[in-house]
């Protein structure tokens, strides 16, 4: 083998490990960052309703929410969201954090 292609080897090989590595590091921190803003939103929802009416009543309906991706919505998780919505309108979070923050309670 020449030199030329050793060394073509080697600088190839030298990249693909640290795309790899860098892959990694991205999922990871994606990873990371969406399961800190599940856990801030589970915290800031269960600490506020814990005892409210409206959202208790929706747990059924927050359960077949997640079990089905989505794909399921009942009308007292909706009321539920639009309740926890608009007593916390600064709240950033998907139907499905709250829904899962609703079966934390």
């Amino acid at each position: 083998m020449s030199r030329l292609r050793l060394l073509s080897a080697a600088a190839l090989l030298t990249l693909a490990t640290s795309a790899s590595a860098t892959s990694f590091v991205v999922t990871t921190d994606a990873t990371v960052g969406a399961l800190a803003a599940t856990t801030e939103t589970t915290s800031d929802v269960s600490s506020s309703f814990k005892d409210d009416k409206i959202v208790r009543a929706a747990r059924d309906d927050a359960a077949s929410f997640v079990a089905s991706q989505g794909e399921i919505r009942g009308v007292r998780l909706q009321a539920a969201l639009n309740h926890i919505r608009g007593q916390l309108p600064q709240l950033a979070a998907s139907d499905m954090q709250l829904a899962q923050a609703i079966l934390t309670l």
